[in-house]
């Protein structure tokens, strides 16, 4: 293949990796919108869910979140009774977000529904073809990592 029909495939990979990214992202957000999240507090209650208390300032780089928004993130889920915000008692500087018991419920109550539909949506690709897709995906990444300048 020469250089042109490469960077034709490329482009048209990364069209294709576009699209199927927003078609399922709108798909998941619907979910998470019907039970009175948005997507960002939806992410950062089901960290806390299954990895525990985490700082503050780490929660942005776990989900992927520009830092700045995480306060207003957090602010919304604390007075909505999902999270609690508590300081690090050997270290001033760090503040923990917890999950409450609310918090809890209601992910307990809305995350089956949604890795169930995470699953439907990602039905057409086999057991395989999944496993095949991720090291690829991986691949990908870690490349891009190696090539930033």
């Amino acid at each position: 293949m020469n250089k042109t029909e490469d960077s034709k495939q490329s482009l048209k990979l990364f069209i294709v990796l576009s699209r199927a990214f927003k078609a399922l992202n709108e798909e998941i957000n619907k979910n998470i919108q019907e039970n009175g999240l948005n997507p960002t507090e939806f992410a950062v209650l089901e960290l806390l869910y299954h990895k525990g208390d985490q700082p503050l300032q780490q929660i942005g780089g776990k989900i992927l979140l520009a830092s700045g928004s995480i306060t207003y993130v957090v602010d919304k889920l604390e007075q909505k009774g999902y999270l609690k915000r508590n300081a690090c008692p050997k270290d001033r500087r760090v503040t923990y977000a917890h999950i409450t018991e609310n918090g809890t419920k209601l992910i307990d109550d809305i995350f089956p529904n949604h890795e169930n539909r995470i699953n439907e949506l990602m039905s057409a690709l086999s057991h395989d073809e999944k496993e095949e897709t991720i090291q690829m995906l991986k691949k990908l990444g870690l490349s891009i990592k190696d090539l930033s300048y």
